[in-house]
């Protein structure tokens, strides 16, 4: 199975649900044009199979996108990728440091039968990661992630 990219999100602003995207584009220096961190440099990603593991352990159904971050990943394992380079179709990132859940994805993701520190618990190590974009270019879902 390849590595590939399965899903894009942006929130124009903060506070506002992610929506999704069928392509990206992508500034060096800027990030993910359009979203509420463009202008950082940097995008977060996250692992399709991290999502379905928190769905499978928690017994809740979240979609990807309530988690926050950009870009959703299949088929790679993102915690190795801090201080390596990688590309999504053509555009290049270095990974820079893993997305460590937060008490506000906790109360976000949080209901009667599971609280906001069962959340963070259950996506702790499993949150995805932060990315420097280092080129210009378009990623699309379906785009390989290659090393």
């Amino acid at each position: 199975m390849s590595a590939t990219l399965e899903q894009i999100f942006v929130a124009a602003k903060h506070g506002e649900p992610q929506t999704t995207r069928t392509d990206g584009e992508l500034t060096a220096g800027v990030g993910l044009n359009g979203d509420r961190y463009a202008g950082t440099g940097v995008v977060s990603l996250i692992e399709a199979e991290a999502v379905e593991h928190f769905n499978t352990t928690t017994g809740l159904a979240i979609d990807a996108a309530e988690c926050g971050r950009n870009l959703l990943t299949r088929g790679v394992e993102l915690n190795p990728l801090v201080g390596k380079r990688f590309r999504i179709g053509d555009v290049e990132f270095e990974g820079t440091e893993l997305c460590d859940p937060c008490a506000t994805l906790g109360r976000q993701l949080a209901t009667a039968e599971v609280t906001a520190p069962q959340v963070v618990r259950a996506f702790t190590e499993k949150a995805g990661l932060r990315a420097k974009v280092l080129s210009n270019g378009s990623i699309k879902p379906g785009s390989t992630i290659s090393f």
